[in-house]
């Protein structure tokens, strides 16, 4: 019983370190610039690897300190967890699924379209009063005035790998053919009725495309690829933890048998 008991208290100990990964990736999320101006994933991640820790300091006390009803509760949370991070992974995977860049003549980064995105992800940036939040916060970076420092040539620009981010929200789309003068200022054409996009266009360092279409398909571009990064965090730390609460099921039936065992022992002398 003892035995089973210290296994149980250092299964659950490793379970508290796997926490960690899950705690860890909902704040690099929150540290993100676009994240920190969406606010959708990171507090659930970060809200469950909490809970999970919790749970866990529940389970390693209770098998170093034999306390069974302690250990059952830990085993019934701490499935719920796990089905909750599941979900979680498979949320995740469903609405990143879908959207993913387009390819410009003479252009090395991508062009992104709204409408290639999940109806989930798009309607958490369509609302005009979700927008003007999310518009206003990412105004506030330095992203685009980073690009005026990094490229002063049209071709060097014409050739760099820029973020979704950028490439949305910070010139015009490529379809409107306008003219480079630097990464965020634009001549445009005599006619620039190609896309709704090419009217938005500003070269108010304050507005550029941030009321576009485009810059909204690139915030979602971005935040898919953070968020398959953290998803695949998310995965690895799902399958560990499936195996540890196998593990210590399989140990707290051993305590409980051998407990059963040494009462019939004691009755039995």
């Amino acid at each position: 019983m003892a035995l089973s008991s210290n296994v149980i208290g250092a299964i659950n100990f490793v379970a508290m370190l796997l926490s960690i990964p899950i705690i860890g990736a909902g704040i690099w999320l929150a540290m993100e610039p676009d994240n920190s101006c969406v606010k959708i994933l990171q507090w659930p991640i970060i809200i469950l690897g909490i809970l999970i820790l919790i749970v866990a300091l529940a389970g390693f006390v209770g098998g170093f300190w034999r306390i069974p009803w302690l250990l059952i509760s830990y085993l019934i949370a701490m499935l719920i967890l796990i089905i909750l991070l599941a979900c979680l992974v498979v949320f995740i995977y469903m609405v990143t699924v879908r959207g993913s860049g387009h390819l410009e003549p003479s252009r090395a980064y991508l062009e992104y379209r709204l409408d290639d995105f999940s109806g989930w992800l798009r309607r958490r940036v369509q609302s005009s009063y979700k927008w003007d939040r999310i518009r206003g916060c990412l105004s506030s970076t330095n992203m685009c005035a980073e690009l005026n420092q990094s490229y002063r040539m049209a071709q060097d620009f014409f050739n760099a790998h820029i973020s979704p981010l950028q490439s949305g929200c910070c010139k015009p789309p490529t379809q409107c053919g306008y003219t480079f003068v630097n990464p965020t200022y634009w001549i445009s054409p005599i006619n620039n009725a190609a896309d709704m996009d090419c009217l938005q266009w500003n070269n108010d360092q304050n507005q550029l495309c941030y009321n576009c279409d485009s810059c909204k398909a690139g915030l979602l571009a971005n935040l898919k690829e953070e968020w398959r990064r953290a998803d695949i965090i998310l995965l690895i730390t799902l399958v560990a933890l499936i195996c540890v609460y196998l593990v210590g099921c399989c140990a707290f039936r051993n305590a409980k048998t051998e407990d059963l065992f040494r009462r019939y022992k004691q009755g039995y002398t």
